[in-house]
């Protein structure tokens, strides 16, 4: 697995801070590839230049891995559910169905976002840039302060979903992580992290305008 220089900042640091109709019409209608099963495809993923590592998935939590399931809500199919203390997120599909995936969420329930937003933007391989305040609490991310382009040691991962709300961006994000470990786990600083195999499949399926919903409890 690749292992990141130990200059580089963790995920654990970021800070809370061409679509259409026919695009969700044809990936709502697809069938899905993992239904009925745990797993999906979590090998390594030659990408954008980029070679994302691949998930032993031998050594993990199997209820962390993008499988369907069944949906009792009352969200239209497309939306997307993230439920804070089950560390899931599900993008519901049609049919009381929908398809779950495991991430990492804040590591205190005052850092995670809540309510509603809907996907503002979306970005491969995003470029991260610390902010002021944590580059003044964390000295070691001044040689960062211009950013961090995207590639495999960046924080966000493969993808980037930015939540908005009131056509503002929330600073909230669903990401990828170079630390495949941390789902499942509380630990980041309020964004919602999935793995990036996992990332690239739900930036894949949805679009500009995604409905969202982050429930605490």
């Amino acid at each position: 697995m690749h292992q990141r220089p130990s200059q580089n900042p963790t995920a654990d640091d970021l800070s809370a801070p061409g679509h259409g109709l026919s695009r969700r019409a044809v990936l709502l209608g697809l069938p899905l590839l993992v239904a009925g099963c745990a797993g999906g495809n979590y090998g390594a993923v030659n990408d954008g230049g980029f070679t994302t590592p691949p998930i032993d998935v031998t050594t993990i939590d199997q209820s962390l891995l993008r499988t369907e399931v069944a949906w009792k809500g009352n969200e239209k199919p497309g939306s997307i559910v993230v439920n804070v203390p089950e560390r899931r997120l599900y993008l519901v599909q049609g049919g009381g169905r929908a398809l779950r995936y495991g991430v990492g969420v804040g590591r205190s329930e005052g850092l995670n976002f809540r309510g509603n937003a809907v996907i503002g933007r979306k970005e491969k391989w995003p470029h991260w840039t610390p902010t002021a305040n944590m580059i003044a609490a964390m000295p070691r991310y001044r040689p960062y302060r211009s950013g961090l382009e995207g590639g495999v040691d960046n924080p966000l991962g493969a993808r980037a979903l930015y939540l908005y709300r009131d056509g503002r961006d929330t600073f909230f994000r669903l990401h990828g992580t170079t630390e495949p470990e941390s789902i499942g786990q509380a630990v980041s600083s309020g964004c919602i992290r999935l793995f990036n195999q996992d990332i690239i499949d739900l930036y894949n399926r949805v679009p500009v305008g995604t409905h969202v919903t982050v429930v605490q409890g």
